[in-house]
């Protein structure tokens, strides 16, 4: 399967993302009583699943698209919107159930932020298309 050049941006924003809150975990962890590892982990896991879902959300699209019924299409976007987001509750109940066996609340919010990583993607994936937008008309 093919990723488009969008797809491929939103991964290095997310990417970049997690990268940059499990830093600030680790410097957190100097003042407050947060395990980084843990955090770092939590981080990484949901952002591997925005990762996922993004390519699923971009492959759900094209065959939707690809439909000739839009009953049909909005019907298959609709149920693919549902599993991403079931699939995003199993990976927080299981991060909240390994962050209680373990007694580290860390990995639940690490988990947490890093469900933001596509959020953060999102938006500077808006100011990204407008760069290039503006870098096309100066030349």
């Amino acid at each position: 399967m093919r990723i488009s050049e969008t797809v491929r941006k939103m991964i290095m924003v997310m990417l970049v993302t997690a990268l940059v809150m499990a830093v600030a975990g680790t410097v957190a962890s100097v003042f407050y009583p947060i395990h980084s590892l843990h955090f770092a982990i939590g981080v990484l896991l949901t952002t591997g699943l925005n990762i996922i879902k993004v390519i699923w959300l971009e492959h759900a699209v094209e065959k939707a698209v690809a439909m000739d019924d839009q009953t049909a299409a909005s019907n298959y976007i609709r149920m693919q919107y549902l599993l991403r987001l079931l699939l995003t509750g199993l990976i927080l109940v299981f991060a909240a159930v390994m962050a209680n066996r373990m007694f580290v609340p860390s990995l639940l919010w690490g988990a947490v932020i890093g469900i933001f990583t596509f959020h953060a993607a999102k938006y500077a994936l808006v100011f990204i298309v407008k760069a290039n937008d503006t870098d096309a008309d100066i030349s």
